[in-house]
């Protein structure tokens, strides 16, 4: 039986040159041009119009130009010297040629105008249920085009970062004990230099992520925080006043502090949460899925949920079963009542961890206030 899973995606392997080799701002492009030219780099998604005489006279053969606007005269130089071009698709809600990942205040631009539906991340989810319908290959290109971007963009985000999951279901809400306690948890690993990292949703994945946010401000803010967030306790009926009232705490303490959310448009009558610092969201959710876990070298934390969050669970024990990813990393499970009980995930976890590895790296704990020592205990347990 192979010990990788197929479909699995690893976080790749980051080039010593790839800070040269790929260029995703106009300063980066500037410096490369001044430092000896273009050729055989890869210039993702910029506006070049201004930069015609650059283009002209530097040399760009083997490059790739990722969706980025050029003069007629420069792009026709540029294809003379072998580079090839991608065109940049202005019709589209999004760009599938992104050098970055997204943040909160680019998925949700025109909120306060015209609400949610008027929003980038809105608009995305409408056409990928259109195109997916259609069938269309050349969106099903572009929809991989822009996922593989977003996995890029994210490995360089997380380079050398401690990377910590908590993956939890949305029907936790905004006001109730398991909300603040999860903000709370996603406080106190921030603030012990972990990276906070989640599927970006509502529900447990925002408390998280709000949490990471309220790291740098007094303990008092998140009290604040999480009494105003309780005017709009749930996503529905209004995913408008829900999106709101967050946005209006971001406005109350600019500046907070960094987490990521990884969410999909596959679930995207749930919308991302404002509190993730970094989004990268995917169509396609087994690489959401996958990427996100595999990732998560710090541990994983499990909070109560249903479907999605059981397959999380076992996304992450199949290689931890394995050792396929350089060795088990921790699982903790809270809330016995719920894994034991409601959704027994807990017995069939332990028994695949007979006489694995794994077994010194999966816990069940009670409550969030065990989850940083239970880590820590795991981590060593991991070094050792």
């Amino acid at each position: 039986m192979a010990d990788v899973q197929p479909n699995s995606e690893q976080p790749r392997p980051r080039h010593p040159h790839d800070a040269d080799h790929e260029i995703e701002s106009l300063a980066e492009f500037d410096r490369a041009v001044a430092s000896g030219g273009l050729a055989g780099r890869r210039v993702q998604s910029l506006d070049l119009t201004d930069r015609t005489f650059a283009l002209l006279s530097t040399g760009t053969a083997a490059s790739v130009f990722l969706g980025c606007a050029m003069e007629p005269d420069a792009a026709a130089k540029v294809r003379a010297d072998g580079a090839l071009v991608f065109p940049p698709l202005p019709d589209l809600p999004f760009d599938p040629y992104r050098g970055s990942l997204y943040g909160p205040d680019e998925l949700f631009e025109g909120l306060s105008r015209a609400g949610y539906e008027a929003t980038p991340d809105a608009r995305t989810y409408h056409w990928y249920q259109r195109t997916r319908a259609d069938g269309d290959v050349f969106a099903s290109m572009l929809r991989s085009i822009h996922d593989d971007a977003v996995s890029d963009a994210l490995d360089e985000h997380l380079a050398g970062a401690r990377v910590v999951g908590l993956m939890g279901g949305h029907a936790s809400e905004r006001g109730s004990a398991a909300y603040a306690g999860t903000a709370r948890l996603g406080r106190l690993l921030t603030r012990g230099g972990l990276t906070v990292a989640t599927g970006g949703g509502p529900g447990a994945m925002e408390a998280a992520n709000l949490g990471a946010y309220a790291a740098p401000f007094e303990d008092s803010m998140l009290d604040a925080a999480l009494e105003l967030l309780a005017k709009a306790p749930h996503f529905t009926p209004s995913l408008t006043d829900w999106a709101q009232v967050a946005f209006e705490v971001r406005r109350c303490w600019p500046g907070g502090g960094s987490s990521v959310g990884i969410p999909t448009w596959f679930y995207g009558h749930e919308p991302p949460n404002a509190f993730a610092s970094h989004i990268a969201k995917y169509f396609v959710n087994a690489v959401r899925e996958d990427g996100l876990l595999a990732r998560c070298h710090a541990g994983v934390v499990y909070l109560p949920g249903a479907a999605g969050t059981v397959q999380e669970i076992f996304d992450h024990a199949t290689p931890n079963y394995y050792a396929s990813r350089g060795g088990p990393t921790p699982m903790v499970l809270v809330n016995r009542a719920h894994w034991t009980e409601k959704l027994p995930a807990w017995p069939l976890l332990q028994a695949l961890a007979t006489e694995r590895a794994m077994a010194g790296r999966i816990a069940l704990v009670d409550s969030v206030d065990e989850v940083p020592d239970t880590l820590a205990r795991l981590a060593t347990e991991t070094a050792s």
